[in-house]
């Protein structure tokens, strides 16, 4: 009896001695190491590849967002994002915040989603239609009537950013040439010359939009 109670010590005091020292490498040192190598080697992406502007966070290089005006509408001075239309609404989450994300998930004959795409190429031929620059309908790419996978794209195609060149300068006063350079300036090409497609990240562009605004006014 004696042995049996000891070896059931020795066996408990064993487990505890390994927990111990499992929770102090595993929970607290590797942890500790991690974040200190990455804080060293990759210190923008490790803190989320924040964006700042006049000395303070704006965003996440990952992360889209709207721009709206006070009323809910898209404010048309700024280059508008891909569409949010899979997060929806609910009493926690509205376009675009971080609760949830999340697709349509639509098949491409849905009734519903035709009319969202419809509707929308409307709304981007009316928007982006200025004084001395019609909007076809056949111009409208599909990033700017169609949400993406997470409904949270921080990228447009280059092709909705040319589109909406003329409205922006418009609304801001700036020429064409100014605003056509700022989107060739943050136009993103393809990883590593062959992966994906280039794009142009909406709050980065309209960051240095902001900033070229203020230099010209």
């Amino acid at each position: 009896m004696n042995n049996s109670v000891g070896n059931t010590a020795r066996l408990l005091w064993a487990g505890l001695r390994a927990l111990l020292l499992l929770t102090v490498v595993c929970g607290v040192l590797y942890p500790l190491a991690v974040t200190g190598i990455a804080q060293v080697a990759f210190h923008d992406k490790a803190n989320g590849s924040e964006i700042t502007s006049g000395g303070r966070v704006v965003g996440s290089s990952l992360i889209g967002q709207t721009y709206l005006t006070k009323d809910g509408k898209p404010d048309l001075k700024w280059f508008q994002p891909r569409p949010s239309n899979g997060l929806g609404e609910n009493s926690v989450n509205t376009q675009y915040k971080l609760i949830l994300s999340g697709a349509t998930n639509l098949s491409g004959d849905n009734k519903d989603l035709i009319k969202q795409v419809e509707e929308a190429r409307a709304a981007v031929v009316e928007d982006n239609s200025t004084t001395t620059y019609r909007v076809r309908p056949s111009d409208v790419p599909a990033d700017a009537v169609t949400s993406s996978g997470s409904g949270l794209d921080p990228a447009i195609s280059p092709r909705y950013a040319d589109l909406q060149i003329h409205r922006v300068a418009e609304r801001n006063h700036l020429s064409v040439a100014q605003v056509r350079k700022l989107v060739d300036d943050h136009t993103d090409g393809r990883i590593l010359g062959f992966m994906g497609e280039p794009g142009v990240n909406v709050l980065e562009l309209n960051v240095a939009l902001q900033q070229l605004t203020a230099e010209s006014g």
